[in-house]
C-alpha cells in the first residue's frame, strides 16, 4: 500500500526547518521507502495509516504474521526513537505500551539517539491499544485522576549506566531559543526572564532524578486491553517528578483561558495534582512556568501564532 505521511505529521516536521533542520525532510521523502522495508521485514499485514496521526512519527495499524493487532510506529532521528525504546523497555508494560520486538542492544541505556538493535532504524513494533479512545474523552476531573495515577508507575530510578537527556541538558538547549526569542521579540522578555530564573533555582535543587515520560498529557493516555490507560509516545528524560507533572497541569489550556475562572482554576489544579502525587507545589509551579513559556516562545517562532498566545496568558498566571 501507499504510506502516505498524514497532514498533520508534514505541518509539524516542516516546523522544524526553522531550526535549520533539514533532516525531516529527507526523512519524509523516503518515509514511504522506509515503511514498506519495515513492513516487509517482519511480514506484517498492513491494516491502515492513523490519521490525523502524531506531530512527530508515522503510526500504522497492522497484523502480525500470527493475526494478533499491533501498532507499526516510524519516526526521524530528531524524535529519538532510540531513547524512546530504550525507556519503553525499562517500564516494561508497567503503565506503558508494551514493546513487541525487543532490541538486540542497548535496553536501559538509552541506544544512542537511535536506539540499538532494530531500533536502530527508528522503527518500534508495539502492543495495539485504542488509538481514538485517549483521557480526553474523559470529564476532565476523571481525566486528571487517571493521568496522575499512570505517571506514577512510570517515575522509576533510571537504569544503570542510562544514556538518557537529563532535563538540565534538555531546558539548556531550550533556553539558548528562549533567550534567542526574547531578544528578538521584547514582549515576551519579561516571562522568559521569570521562566530562566526558575529553572536556574530548581536545578539547583533538585530532589530526585527519575525516568520521565518527558511529554506526558491526557492525549499520551490511551485505552487498553491488557490496563484500563496505558501511556504512549514518551520523549523519555531524567531529573525530578514535578518537571513532568508540569506538561499535565496546562491540559487542555485553550479551555481554561476560554474559562472567566481559568486563572483560579490553574492554581488550584497546581495544588490538586501537586497533592495527588506528593510533589512539591512551588516546584511545579515553577515546572510549568519554565514549560509554558518554552513553549508559547517556540511556537511563535515557528509562526502558530495563536498556540502562542494561549500559552503565554497561561503562563501569566503562574
Amino acid at each position: 500500500m501507499a504510506f502516505e505521511p498524514p497532514q498533520r505529521l508534514v505541518r509539524a516536521l516542516g516546523e522544524t526547518l526553522h531550526d535549520g533542520d533539514d533532516g525531516a525532510r529527507a526523512w519524509l521523502e523516503k518515509l514511504p521507502e522506509l515503511a514498506e522495508a519495515a513492513v516487509s521485514r517482519r511480514k506484517l499485514t498492513v491494516e491502515r495509516v492513523l490519521v490525523p496521526g502524531g506531530r512527530s512519527s508515522l503510526v500504522v495499524l497492522v497484523r502480525l504474521p500470527d493475526g494478533l493487532p499491533a501498532v507499526l510506529k516510524l519516526a526521524p532521528r530528531r524524535a529519538r526513537p532510540g531513547s524512546e525504546r530504550a525507556a519503553l523497555a525499562c517500564w516494561g508494560g508497567r503503565g506503558a505500551v508494551q514493546l513487541l520486538d525487543a532490541p538486540g542492544e542497548g535496553v536501559g541505556t538509552g541506544g544512542g539517539e537511535n536506539g540499538g538493535g532494530s531500533g536502530g532504524d527508528g522503527v518500534l513494533l508495539l502492543e495495539r491499544l485504542h488509538p481514538d479512545v485517549s483521557l480526553r474523552s474523559l470529564p476532565e476531573a476523571k481525566s486528571l485522576l487517571e493521568a496522575a495515577g499512570t505517571l506514577r508507575r512510570l517515575w522509576v530510578e533510571p537504569p544503570p549506566g542510562h544514556r538518557f537527556e537529563t532535563v538540565a541538558e534538555r531546558t539548556g538547549r531550550q533556553a539558548v531559543a528562549m533567550r534567542a526569542g526574547a531578544d528578538a521579540d521584547p514582549d515576551v522578555a519579561p516571562l522568559v526572564d521569570a521562566a530562566l530564573a526558575a529553572r536556574d533555582d530548581l536545578l539547583a535543587t533538585a530532589p530526585e532524578h527519575k525516568l520521565l515520560h518527558g511529554t506526558f498529557r491526557q492525549s499520551k493516555v490511551l485505552a487498553g486491553d491488557r490496563m484500563p490507560w496505558l501511556a504512549v509516545g514518551p520523549d523519555p528524560v531524567v531529573g525530578e517528578c514535578a518537571f513532568d507533572l508540569a506538561r499535565l497541569v496546562r491540559d487542555r489550556v485553550e479551555d481554561l483561558i476560554a474559562s472567566p475562572s481559568g486563572a483560579a482554576t490553574t492554581r488550584r489544579r497546581v495544588k490538586r495534582l501537586a497533592d495527588s502525587l506528593d510533589v512539591d507545589m512551588e516546584r511545579l509551579r515553577g515546572w510549568t512556568l519554565f514549560r509554558a513559556v518554552e513553549s508559547g516562545v517556540r511556537a511563535r517562532r515557528v509562526g502558530r501564532v495563536q498556540d502562542s498566545e494561549l500559552l503565554l496568558e497561561f503562563a501569566g498566571w503562574l
